[in-house]
Order: structure tokens, then sequence, then C-alpha cells
């Protein structure tokens, strides 16, 4: 590589094309006059204009986001709260900290049967929005417990300590010491929940009712049936480009952040 630069380059190229091309092509594809995917025929905004006119689609997508945004709001309580606990050494840390990681590494098959028979068969709650926020929330806290667990874990408690030295008891010390260098892991947990439900297809597929199906599987049953369609392909364009707007603001926002406080280093 050192011999030859420009190969690190054409690497570094090719990844990104085999990442990005497909969903390039599928952006393109979006605004075909035809129906096909593998010829472009010209220019139209016919598909985007019917997938307006569907109801089905807006219904799925605002069940989504109510059910992302409640599983990651819980999920971020009860898992911040749970890697505070876990900071602490008392019998059995091992083994609960073993057990909140088997979520992660459990196939997703084996957790929406299990669900379906826990949580429809066993505890009677009935097939829906109730099912689906039990489940995500099962599944997204372990990845809540994980991330701010390892921001908790490598905090200085002697900052703590000094908070309660000057005066200040452990609600006051934790909201104005402990929270504060915690948020960052806080936020990036609720953002894996909210992105984790969002995009879940195989376990919210098991615990779907009648009239609360998903976005994601609204769009696994439409591809299934009738093979992608154009009005799939422009909703898949629609998403890509809201998940690429709300990236963008985070970078602008966290470079903003790094050069404030860069700024007032300097000052001080």
């Amino acid at each position: 590589m050192n011999r030859r630069p420009w190969a690190l380059g054409a690497v570094v190229a090719l990844v990104f094309l085999f990442l990005y091309a497909p969903i390039a092509w599928l952006a393109i594809a979006s605004f075909n006059s035809s129906r096909s995917l593998s010829r472009i025929s010209g220019f139209s905004l016919q598909w985007y204009a019917e997938l307006a006119d569907d109801t089905r689609v807006f219904a799925s997508l605002q069940l989504t986001l109510q059910l992302a945004s409640a599983s990651a709001a819980i999920s971020t309580v009860i898992g911040t709260l749970a890697a505070f606990g876990l900071r602490r050494a008392f019998p059995g840390r091992g083994l609960w900290t073993v057990l909140l990681s088997l979520p992660l590494v459990v196939p997703e098959v084996v957790m929406g049967v299990a669900m379906l028979g826990f949580f429809v068969k066993l505890a009677g709650v009935p097939l829906g929005f109730g099912a689906l926020l039990f489940a995500h929330v099962a599944f997204s806290l372990s990845f809540v417990v994980v991330v701010v667990r390892s921001r908790v874990s490598g905090m200085d408690a002697r900052m703590e300590e000094a908070a309660a030295d000057l005066g200040a008891s452990p609600f006051v010390a934790f909201r104005t010491v402990t929270l504060p260098l915690v948020a960052p892991a806080v936020v990036a947990g609720a953002a894996f929940a909210f992105l984790l439900s969002f995009d879940d297809v195989v376990i919210s597929s098991y615990l779907t009712g009648v009239g609360s199906t998903t976005l994601p599987v609204f769009v696994y049953a439409q591809a299934s049936k009738r093979g992608i369609s154009p009005e799939i392909v422009a909703l898949s364009t629609l998403m890509v480009a809201a998940t690429a707007l709300l990236l963008i603001i985070g970078v602008v926002i966290a470079s903003w952040r790094a050069r404030r406080a860069g700024s007032v280093a300097r000052l001080a």
C-alpha cells in the first residue's frame, strides 16, 4: 500500500460502490415512468403520487413511529437504571450481565416464536400494539444496557464524591454531575432502541394483529405478494433520504458542539 497508494483508494472505492450502488439504483428506479426496475424508460413522479394516496402506508408509518418512540422511551429508562445497578458489585452480577446479553446473540426467529408463545399464549396479551411493545422493549433493552454501561463503567467516581463533599444531595449530584456525563450514552442507547424497533421485521411479523401492521412488515408483505412494486421503491427511497438527512443533521450538530467546546477551552 505504501508503494502503491492508489491501490488503497481503489479498494475503498470498490467497497463504497458495493455498498451504495444498489441504493443509488433504487433511487433512480423510483423516478422511472414504467414499472420495470431493470430498464429506465423515462422520468416520472407518478409512483410518489400513488404512494401519497395510499392511506395504508401512512397508517403503518404512524403506528411504527408510535411503537418505536414508546419502545425507545421505556427501554432507555429501564436500561439506564439497569446499567447503574450493574455498576456496583453484588452477588450474581455476572449472571445478570450474561442474561441481559443473551438477546444480542439469540436469533430473531427464536425470539419471535418465544415472545409469541409467552405474551400471547401464556400471558394472554392479544396480538397488536401491546404485544409488539412488550416484544420490542424486551429485545431493545439489552442494547441500551450495553451502551450505557460502557459509559458508566468508565466514569470517575471521585466526581460524584466531590459533589457530595460540597453538600449536594444524591439527587442533585445525579442531576448535575452524573447525568450530564452519561447523557451521550443514554441518547445513543435511545437511538439504538428506536432504530431497532423501527426496522424490525422478523419479531414483529409474529405479533402483528389486525390493524397493527408496522411499516417494515407491510413492505415485506407487499414485496412477497406482488413483487417489488414501484410504490415500494419510492417508499424505500424516501426512507433512505430521511435517514441520510438525520445523519447529516447529527454530524452538523456534533461538529458545532466540538467547535464550541474548543472555543470555550481556548478562552479558558
